[in-house]
């Protein structure tokens, strides 16, 4: 004996819009996610602690580096002064407005570092910044990983 309901009964559907809605989420959020992961290609220095820093990436940019014993690096190749002062002037020839980043060892000279300075000014670039570690202390500072990339602080 079959029951019959008295209620109609409808095929079953496949809504496939909230499907799509999900797929353009998930592929903006990978997208961002992307966008935020460079790599900045420079010696590894010991850098100093900064309380109060931002994250600031460009895909764009220049890293210098300067060691314990005062040798410029222009990205990961280590440079002479005379040779930095001409790739530098060449890229600001391309693009002015490239941010440069100086990454130094906690030890470096003070001196080591006004030279590397002194030689991104010379080529006419403004929008330069030392590299730190934040503390974990400030305000600014990244909780969640203690181990993220440096960020840069806008020289002065």
């Amino acid at each position: 004996m079959k029951i019959h309901s008295p209620i109609a009964h409808k095929k079953t559907r496949l809504e496939i819009i909230p499907l799509i809605d999900v797929m353009f989420f998930l592929l903006a959020s990978f997208m961002m996610v992307s966008l935020t992961m460079t790599k900045q290609q420079t010696i590894k220095v010991n850098l100093p602690v900064a309380a109060a820093t931002q994250a600031d990436f460009k895909p764009d940019m220049i890293n210098l580096g300067v060691n314990q014993a005062g040798d410029i690096y222009l990205d990961t190749v280590q440079i002479s002064l005379p040779d930095l002062d001409v790739r530098l002037k060449e890229r600001f020839k391309q693009d002015p407005n490239t941010p440069v980043y100086i990454s130094g060892d906690g030890e470096t000279r003070h001196a080591d570092m006004v030279r590397a300075l002194d030689a991104v000014r010379r080529a006419g670039f403004s929008k330069v910044a030392f590299n730190v570690k934040p503390t974990g202390t400030g305000p600014a500072a990244p909780s969640a990983n203690p181990t993220a990339a440096p960020s840069p602080a806008p020289a002065k």
